[in-house]
C-alpha cells in the first residue's frame, strides 16, 4: 500500500515538474524575444532621431534620389549597353578584393640574389631566332 502511494505521488510530482520546466523554458524564450524587440525599437528610435538632423536629410536625399545642391554638376555612369549603372550600395569585403598577400621587397631581392648565384639548369636548348635551328 505504501509503495502504491509513493508511486502515485512520484507520478504526480513528475508531471508537475515537467510542466514547470517547460514553462521556465518558454519564459526564457519570451525573454530573448523581448530583448531582441527592445533592441530593434532602440535602433528605430535612433534612426528616427537622425531624421531630425537637416544634414542627414540632405545626405539621404543626395544618396537615395540623386539630388544636387545649387551650383553642383551631376553625372551618371553609363554601361556598354547604354543603360545607367546602379550605384554600389555596400563596400566589398577586403578579403574578396585582395587575393594574394604582398611580399616584402627584400624577399624578392634576396630570391633574385640566390637565383643569380645558383641558376637553374636549362630545360631545353636555346633556339636560334634567325634560322629557327637549335644551337
Amino acid at each position: 500500500m505504501l509503495v502504491l502511494v509513493l508511486a502515485v505521488l512520484t507520478v504526480s510530482y513528475a508531471s508537475s515538474l515537467r510542466a514547470y520546466l517547460q514553462q521556465r523554458s518558454h519564459i526564457g524564450d519570451l525573454k530573448v524575444q523581448i530583448a531582441e524587440r527592445e533592441a530593434s525599437i532602440n535602433d528605430l528610435e535612433r534612426e528616427k532621431k537622425r531624421w531630425d538632423d537637416p544634414a542627414y536629410v540632405k545626405a539621404q536625399a543626395r544618396a537615395r534620389f540623386g539630388y544636387l545642391m545649387p551650383g553642383e554638376a551631376g553625372f551618371e555612369v553609363i554601361g556598354p549597353d547604354g543603360e545607367p549603372l546602379e550605384a554600389q550600395a555596400s563596400l566589398n569585403d577586403p578579403d574578396d578584393v585582395i587575393k594574394t598577400v604582398p611580399t616584402a621587397w627584400w624577399t624578392s631581392a634576396w630570391e633574385s640574389m640566390e637565383l643569380a648565384g645558383n641558376p637553374p639548369p636549362p630545360e631545353e636548348e636555346p633556339v636560334d631566332l634567325v634560322d629557327g635551328t637549335k644551337q
